[in-house]
């Protein structure tokens, strides 16, 4: 029988009307930064012995950047929804906290989730778990949708850049809220008393985050609501259709404009979610800067489309053996291993995704020539590179682009201590740790597991030196 942990086991009875709003004091003052939770402890820590050979299969987890929002979304739900393949990992526990603390009932088994919100009797979740996530805040629209008010802390995550939340309130309120920011959490209500209104928006940057809070918070206004320049990554396509497998109305996803045709209940559901490309991408990596064959799945081809043409030009051999499983090769028949540089900018989907960028970079390290590498989504998605510079990588940064110096040009990776200071930064030491000669230790791994789900056990399972130190029980 699957194992079984539940929180809030005695929910209050459902709200039959909207929860009164606050009176809401006026804006005071704007902190001049977010919250972020930093994870001090160096425990747990990954000690990598290279260069590896990977060979085998990997199998995929299901995506962390769709579990989040689904989860959120389920607040819109009257009932029980179930999520199946929900990775487990520390966000998605700390999501399942953050509903919990609203007063919905959730149950873990293994990676099912099973969320009744019948028993939300609150509009303001537990502030220190918010803060702990970025993906805490998407709760504002559906909670402003359905309870007509909401008060939720400014959220954590990764230290990768500003990520301002300026979009989600100005949607909110082209939705007829009322917003304010105070104390570090932004409150917000209809004005109407009663809902939200269907309106239009234009995003000044197609935000995933903006665009899957304003969606789900659309879904429940009260007439049309037209979102444009919106997000097209396949994560928004995710959540629109379980949000439309719940009785709401939404169109154009995977487009740059959705338009959405506000329902005043919707019910709970059952998804899947998706496997995760991100991970896809770097065990794809992987296999790459270790110069080795392995074949991945479950994945969709379409979507990994950029960074399989990056491969490609660089010399890897990259199979479809079937409609969810790839094949990646960086072995030469001719006994050669070396993959040539290319160019590398970031971008909303389509694009290259930012979320790979810092593991690319490890792999340009290890080819021949000189990669430029822009990044053009998050201003401060360069921390790895003075951890890459400790293994003997050759880069220089010049603002948001940085200069990667291939193996002919002076990279020669060897072991090293590291630090992992956010989720990718941190994978991108891992795959250098790979393929560096003798021994790397990683601290700071708490971060890396945030998106990777049994990520030691994964890189063993494919013939990698990986092992995990534990902190001694006191």
């Amino acid at each position: 029988m699957a194992s079984c942990s539940t929180f809030n086991l005695s929910p209050s009875p459902k709200p039959t009307k909207p929860l009164p709003h606050s009176l809401l004091k006026p804006l005071i003052q704007e902190p001049e930064t977010e919250s972020r939770t930093q994870i001090q402890t160096p425990y747990p820590k990954l000690i990598i012995t290279g260069p590896s050979k990977l060979s085998g299969h990997v199998p995929i987890s299901g995506s962390k950047n769709s579990a989040l929002p689904i989860l959120a979304a389920t607040l819109c739900c009257s009932g029980t929804s179930k999520i199946h393949n929900v990775p487990n990992l520390f966000d998605t526990r700390t999501m399942a906290s953050v509903l919990a603390s609203l007063g919905a009932k959730v149950e873990v088994f293994n990676n099912e989730m099973l969320v009744n919100t019948d028993g939300v009797d609150s509009v303001e979740p537990n502030s220190d778990e918010i803060r702990k996530i970025r993906g805490g805040f998407f709760v504002i629209g559906p909670l402003v949708a359905r309870f007509g008010e909401a008060v939720v802390a400014l959220p954590g995550g990764c230290n990768i850049g500003t990520r301002p939340v300026d979009l989600y309130i100005r949607g909110l309120q082209a939705l007829g809220a009322v917003v304010d920011l105070r104390d570090g959490k932004v409150q917000a209500y209809a004005a109407n008393g009663r809902g939200l209104v269907g309106g239009s928006f234009q995003l000044d940057y197609p935000s995933v985050g903006a665009t899957e809070t304003l969606m789900m918070a659309a879904c429940m206004a009260d007439g049309m609501t037209v979102l444009s320049n919106v997000a097209r990554e396949p994560e928004v396509v995710d959540l629109a259709r379980f949000l439309n497998d719940s009785g709401a109305c939404v169109e154009g996803a995977g487009s740059n404009q959705l338009v959405i045709k506000g329902k005043p209940l919707l019910h709970g559901s059952e998804c899947v979610i998706a496997a995760d490309r991100i991970e896809a991408g770097t065990f794809m990596l992987a296999a790459a800067i270790t110069r080795s064959c392995i074949s991945i799945s479950p994945v969709i081809p379409c979507q990994m489309s950029c960074l399989i043409h990056k491969l490609s030009a660089a010399g890897c051999k990259i199979r479809q053996y079937s409609h969810d499983t790839l094949e990646v090769s960086a072995v030469s028949r001719c006994g050669g291993e070396n993959l040539q540089s290319f160019e590398v900018k970031t971008g909303p989907y389509p694009g290259f995704p930012t979320d790979l960028q810092p593991q690319i970079m490890a792999l340009l390290t290890t080819c021949n020539g000189l990669s430029p590498v822009e990044e053009s989504v998050f201003d401060k998605r360069m921390g790895h590179v003075s951890e890459l510079l400790k293994l003997g990588a050759k880069i220089q940064v010049c603002a948001s682009t940085a200069l990667v110096f291939g193996k002919d040009n002076g990279s020669v990776l060897s072991g090293s201590s590291l630090v992992a200071n956010d989720i990718r930064g941190g994978m991108s030491l891992v795959l250098a740790g790979l393929a560096a000669e003798g021994t790397t230790d990683i601290s700071g791994v708490a971060h890396i597991d945030r998106g990777y789900e049994n990520l030691d056990m994964k890189l063993h399972s494919l013939g990698a030196d990986v092992k995990r130190l534990m902190p001694l029980a006191s």
